[in-house]
């Protein structure tokens, strides 16, 4: 007899189904507010302030709409080479061959194969705090287990505590640089000295999606460890700074015998992406006009944003992602979300435990500015 919790793909599958349905489905909109129309189709209800998914609201790029123009029309036909033009790009620019480098729908697809792939073997060890969806979903299918460790006390990843976590039934080691959704990130040289001993042991997965929001993107990343041959790693995805999270379009990148046993779950690959998708990236990747001035909006998004926090009495941490997490001290999160949907503005409410902790993401600054002048008052009415 078979266990609950033995793999297969088809319990995968249903379990996505189901959240996706649960996601989209008319009530569970009504439920929250009605703060999006049903015949929504591809932007929220005008005069909804979304703020919840860490998005770039200045995105996609003119390069990539127009991108988008033409490889629409030939949207009959599965991506090909386009897809392979996307990976050489990327596999130049990082000094790899293209069997390094996989495409997947987001960056989601090819973390939910890795942890599958990983809990075959052994348990994923992470942060307490982290983006756990997919570990989680996988986990849900698997009889090995997705171990938290505590962070900080400034919610910082506790590198030394992880390293000495790793014991032989660890066979992945989860971490988000920056994080999600603290919006921390760990020093380049303390990352990169526990890469190098913790692949060791296990293969570690380094998950890179605000990596370009970062000071210094080139030296923050990990993928040079994967030319030393390391067990290492990385995902990233065209849905943060690229401004294209609509057209899921993500890629992992390690050595290519990891590659080749993460695909064999077949939820990854070319053709699980989309043409307009591919397209919108090509043009994307090398927009350096388009990637900075997203960069410097945010940045001023949030300079707004935590100089209003600090006058309406609260703090938060330092962020280098295009989010803020914030501190509400003794109020709690989930009626501070409530309090904001009343008021058209969405942002996240409780993440685990930390229920007195708030995520906002940087949208426009006209958009901005209504959660700032909504602040003081929403405050006053959860108090």
């Amino acid at each position: 007899m078979k266990s609950k919790k033995s793999f297969s793909r088809r319990a995968f599958l249903a379990g996505t189904a189901a959240t996706s349905a649960l996601a989209l489905s008319p009530k569970s909109l009504k439920s929250d507010e009605n703060i999006f129309s049903s015949r929504t189709r591809y932007r929220p209800t005008l005069g909804i302030v979304k703020l919840n998914g860490n998005e770039n609201p200045y995105g996609p790029s003119q390069k990539a709409l127009a991108a988008i123009n033409e490889a629409s029309k030939h949207s009959g036909y599965y991506v090909n080479s386009s897809g392979e033009k996307l990976r050489s790009m990327i596999a130049e620019r990082h000094g790899l061959s293209t069997d390094y480098i996989v495409l997947s729908s987001g960056s989601t697809a090819a973390l939910t194969n890795i942890a599958l792939a990983s809990l075959k073997k052994g348990h994923i060890l992470a942060p307490d705090l982290f983006w756990d969806s997919t570990a989680n979903l996988a986990s849900e299918v698997s009889q090995n287990k997705l171990k938290r460790l505590p962070s900080n006390i400034m919610h910082e990843i506790d590198l030394k505590n992880m390293r000495d976590s790793i014991t032989k039934d660890i066979s992945l080691v989860h971490i988000t640089n920056p994080n999600n959704p603290t919006g921390s990130v760990l020093n380049n040289s303390d990352l990169k000295e526990f890469c190098r001993e913790a692949s060791n042991y296990s293969t570690v997965l380094i998950d890179e999606a605000y990596n370009d929001l970062t000071d210094k993107p080139n030296s923050s990343t990990m993928i040079p460890l994967i030319k030393e041959g390391k067990n290492i790693i990385v995902t990233r995805t065209f849905s943060k700074i690229h401004g294209l999270a609509g057209l899921r379009i993500g890629y992992m990148l390690a050595k290519p015998e990891i590659i080749s046993e993460v695909m064999k779950f077949g939820f990854i690959g070319n053709w699980t992406t989309n043409k307009a998708g591919v397209a919108a990236a090509i043009a994307s990747y090398n927009d350096e006009i388009f990637l900075s001035h997203s960069k410097s909006m945010i940045n001023e998004g949030k300079e707004m944003v935590m100089e209003a926090i600090k006058k309406n009495g609260l703090s938060a941490l330092p962020s280098k992602a295009n989010f803020i997490f914030v501190n509400l001290d003794s109020l709690n999160a989930e009626q501070f979300r409530k309090s904001m949907a009343k008021r058209n503005i969405i942002v996240s409410g409780i993440f685990r435990n930390h229920k007195n902790w708030s995520r906002v993401s940087m949208g426009k600054i006209d958009d901005l500015q209504k959660y700032i002048n909504a602040l003081p008052e929403v405050l006053e009415e959860i108090s």
